[in-house]
């Protein structure tokens, strides 16, 4: 039986400290979060296999820095959701703001309504999951791990982006510099399938388009000063 923290009665500092306490010595296997009131930085720094429930949507940077624990945002996050993830899962059941996923390393997270600007900038190997719609330069710069938008994509997707994977099944309004579309293998196809099947997502991997890294941006080429 999960333990209630409820905000309405315990401030963020508390709340935060038992989250991390239980999950270094796992003596609570679940908690259920009430009020959360939009409180900044919730479950960050979770370093363990906790389930953690917030009953309400949350404010930036929720569940940062993840690392084991499974995380549900039973509403909608701010900007930085799940940033700098190492591991575990982190599902949104709503809307996340700005940068979802930034630099994360690991684990997934799963968006079930839509993303806004710059979601997964930067990430390292995370996979992210995303069942609406995308903002505008996302996957900026992104290294390593998987981005898969089940709707459209906004401007300038993958700009600047190094060896990550994105997938997308709507439209795409335009390409970063140095982001091209790819050849869809049965390797993409298999390991997509897989990564649809995580988040519960309803859809076929024949439906998506695969996007990725031309490499010309690797090394400075004079030929191509005007895209840095």
């Amino acid at each position: 039986m999960a333990v209630t923290l409820d905000m309405a009665k315990l401030d963020l500092r508390e709340v935060n400290t038992a989250l991390q306490s239980a999950a270094k010595t796992h003596s609570n296997d679940a908690y259920l979060i009430e009020n959360p009131r939009g409180s900044h930085a919730m479950a960050c720094g979770l370093d363990g296999a906790l389930d953690v429930t917030i009953k309400g949507s949350t404010g930036y940077y929720c569940a940062g820095m993840n690392k084991e624990a499974r995380v549900t945002v039973d509403g909608s996050a701010g900007p930085g959701v799940a940033e700098n993830m190492m591991s575990g899962i982190v599902t949104i059941a709503g809307d996340a703001s700005q940068y979802a996923g930034a630099t994360g390393h690991g684990g997934l997270l799963n968006i079930k309504g839509n993303a806004s600007s710059r979601c997964g900038i930067s990430m390292k190997g995370i996979d992210i999951v995303v069942h609406g719609n995308i903002g505008h330069m996302s996957a900026f710069m992104a290294q390593k791990g998987n981005l898969v938008v089940l709707g459209d994509a906004g401007d300038a997707l993958g700009d600047s982006l190094y060896e990550a994977r994105l997938f997308v099944r709507g439209k795409v309004k335009s390409l970063g510099a140095d982001c091209i579309e790819k050849e869809m293998r049965p390797e993409h196809l298999k390991m997509l399938a897989e990564l649809l099947e995580r988040a519960g997502a309803d859809a076929s991997p024949e439906e998506f388009r695969r996007y990725g890294s031309a490499r010309k941006l690797y090394h400075f080429n004079i030929d191509h000063a005007d895209e840095y």
